[in-house]
């Protein structure tokens, strides 16, 4: 139920006429979704590049997936610390400084000369990277309403999908014109620039934004309290986030099959040259993005008409994982490139019909700790997204290009089976103010 403007109500029966809520919380999401998709730019950068640098450098497949490893597992590791800065210090000063971070660290990227050089910058890259969306959930937490939630995280993570589906042919136009090291500086000056305007744009809550009208704060709800300590005893020992975490294992695991190794597989698999490789790459990532849209903003349709926040986001997710599973086998088994290519869209497209819905949970059972619980849930899903940097490699180095999406399809039935047992009304944290 949205709260009521008794002082709106009381110039209404007066005759006057109704105050238009202005449109801030947009902004602040529109800014959310600008962040989302420098993230996946940035890696995507490394996954389209990663075969000119192979050949440069000399550096192995199987070392490339332990360079990817070692980003994936500095971001794993450091999620739940990232979401307990953006929780403690707030979003607005939390997420300037990550992204400057990982941005600077991006540019370095270009510096690489051989794989330890690289591999080390990678590390300090997926460091920053790690707080990235935890802080922006917990961005989002006190300007979205319920209602608002999936379609929220649903555009958010288009926007990471958006950004990583342009990226390649932007790449392969700058390592034609000026090689790979360059495409690694501008990308990073782009998420520097973005800090720059976060930081004088955003602000923690509603009622700290100077052009948030009194409609809008009223629309979003009232102000609360700034979380105190994090209530990691009530996180840890909450049994559905557990199950929520090892879903997102089994999501972050096909998520990287693709981001990490599409590009990297379209060449070595099908025989592509680099150019036709970047069109190709950037197929499945936008069918992905308007997964992103459909689900979150379905999940969201479905708890308006219904009420049950459970049923909306459980039996969404559901079917969004076994389109997936189902679509990846003839992808895996078609004869021509381009059969194959939009089997996998259809895939990618299921597969990131769920990520919305599996970020709004967090904000619908912790609240002023969504930072802390999508931190959790992140770092078992991208210890699945490390894991797959090395599994992919060796399965492909023993069984061929067909093994690793041979696995998705199990971890989607998997990830469906578990979405049974996740109750999204079952809050962690019911004392909020």
């Amino acid at each position: 139920m949205q709260p009521v403007n008794t002082a709106q109500t009381k110039s209404d029966e007066a005759g006057f006429p109704q105050q238009r809520p202005t449109r801030i919380r947009h902004i602040v999401l529109g800014l959310t979704v600008l962040a989302y998709a420098i993230t996946y730019m940035d890696r995507q950068v490394l996954a389209v590049a990663r075969p000119v640098i192979r050949d440069e450098l000399g550096i192995s497949l199987v070392m490339m997936g332990w360079i990817t490893f070692s980003f994936r597992i500095a971001y794993a590791l450091f999620q739940i610390p990232g979401g307990w800065f953006g929780d403690k210090f707030g979003a607005r000063r939390a997420l300037t400084i990550v992204v400057t971070w990982w941005s600077i660290f991006t540019a370095l990227t270009g510096a690489a000369w051989n794989a330890v050089s690289m591999l080390t910058i990678q590390v300090f890259f997926g460091l920053g990277e790690a707080g990235a969306f935890p802080i922006a959930t917990r961005s989002l937490s006190r300007w979205m309403r319920p209602t608002e939630r999936g379609f929220a995280q649903g555009v958010t993570h288009a926007g990471s999908r958006l950004g990583a589906a342009l990226t390649p042919p932007i790449v392969v136009v700058l390592i034609a014109k000026f090689g790979w090291r360059f495409a690694f500086v501008a990308f990073g000056a782009v998420g520097l620039l973005w800090a720059a305007a976060w930081f004088w744009y955003y602000r923690d809550t509603p009622q700290e934004h100077s052009s948030v009208n009194d409609a809008e704060r009223a629309l979003i709800g009232p102000a609360r309290k700034r979380p105190g300590s994090v209530p990691w005893g009530k996180i840890l020992r909450h049994g559905n986030l557990w199950v929520l975490a090892v879903m997102y294992f089994c999501y972050n695991f096909n998520l990287n099959v693709y981001n990490d190794w599409f590009p990297t597989y379209l060449i070595d698999a099908h025989g592509m040259e680099l150019k036709t490789m970047g069109f190709y790459a950037m197929l499945p990532l936008l069918a992905g993005t308007l997964g992103d849209l459909a689900g979150g903003w379905f999940s969201d349709h479905v708890l308006r008409r219904t009420g049950n926040v459970n049923f909306s986001r459980r039996w969404v997710a559901i079917a969004g994982f076994l389109v997936s599973g189902v679509a990846t086998i003839p992808a895996v088994l078609a004869g021509d490139p381009q059969t194959s290519v939009a089997y996998y869209c259809v895939a990618f497209f299921g597969l990131e019909w769920t990520v919305g819905i599996s970020w709004a949970i967090p904000l619908d059972i912790g609240g002023d700790y969504a930072g802390s619980v999508s931190a959790v849930m992140n770092t078992l899903g991208n210890v699945g997204g490390a894991l797959s940097a090395t599994v992919v490699t060796y399965l492909v180095r023993g069984y061929g290009w067909n093994a690793p999406f041979f696995i998705t399809v199990g971890l989607c039935l998997m990830a469906a089976v578990l979405y049974l047992k996740i109750d999204a009304g079952k809050r962690i944290v019911l004392h909020e103010d």
